[in-house]
């Protein structure tokens, strides 16, 4: 094995157009969490077998079931596809570091709100209303544990 600094990989991933709330929920779920574990949890999400608990941004949310420990939670089907792109990435960075792949853990998870791009909607009577697109940032860190 080589020194602390060389049993990290890291994984980026800059303006992706999903939610920003669904990428911080998810961020929050999958942290401190096993990288298979993850990914086979967030390929169940898009096959919308399993829900993300969703605790900060609930409000209205309903119920929704198998969350153990939770009751509010979604689907984010498009915010899982992204995360898991950037899991594989980080697994092949990973690798090609000289790390166990099967030995991930997630140590840092964050997702942040990127720019957001500004258009109009059409509207009647020659007038238009302005929308943002939003993107986020999401940043992945994750660490080989020794057993």
């Amino acid at each position: 094995m080589g020194t602390q600094g060389e049993q990290f990989a890291r994984a980026k991933a800059n303006e992706l157009p999903v939610s920003p709330k669904h990428a911080i929920e998810i961020a929050r779920f999958i942290k401190n969490q096993d990288v298979n574990r993850a990914l086979s949890y967030l390929n169940e999400v898009v096959a919308l077998k399993k829900a993300v608990p969703f605790r900060r941004f609930n409000r209205n949310v309903a119920h929704k079931r198998g969350l153990v420990g939770w009751d509010a939670g979604r689907y984010p089907v498009k915010a899982s596809k992204g995360y898991i792109k950037l899991l594989e990435s980080i697994k092949k960075n990973a690798e090609y570091s000289g790390l166990d792949a099967d030995r991930l853990v997630i140590v840092h998870a964050a997702a942040n709100r990127g720019r957001g791009q500004k258009a109009f909607f059409p509207r009647a009577m020659g007038r238009a209303t302005p929308k943002r697109r939003e993107t986020v940032n999401i940043e992945i860190i994750v660490q080989e544990v020794q057993e």
